[in-house]
């Protein structure tokens, strides 16, 4: 396994991730929307990814776009970080929103993600 491929997809994960945080939080409070959107849009991706593309793809393809992109463009530490800080500060609600939603809503879009897939293979058939 080529180590640069997967890094260099991390690069541009990560690179994703911090470019849509100042988008989505720039001068929208302390809710951590930039966090939860990237986390939403990855799982999304990876179930997506993960039924329609990469079991067609070579390994080291498929590495690069689950363990690189998509492993650096979502983010569970950040996530835990921002809760902290939140219950920290007595943002109680908001933080449990934050974690319901992040949880309750990471399965539904991988399942979002998977059942478009399904769907694309069904009409390719």
């Amino acid at each position: 396994m080529k180590s640069w491929i997967i890094g260099t997809a991390g690069v541009f994960g990560a690179l994703s991730r911090y470019g849509l945080s100042v988008l989505w939080n720039e001068g929208n409070g302390s809710f951590p929307w930039g966090t939860l959107a990237c986390n939403m849009i990855g799982c999304i991706l990876l179930g997506y990814f993960s039924e329609a593309l990469l079991p067609k793809w070579p390994q080291e393809l498929r590495t690069a776009v689950t363990t690189g992109f998509i492993g650096a463009f979502t983010t569970f530490s950040t996530f835990s970080m921002e809760t902290v800080r939140m219950l920290r500060d007595n943002q109680v609600p908001a933080a449990l929103l934050y974690i319901g939603v992040s949880l309750l809503g990471g399965l539904a879009a991988v399942s979002l993600g998977t059942a478009a897939a399904h769907r694309r293979k069904e009409k390719a058939l």
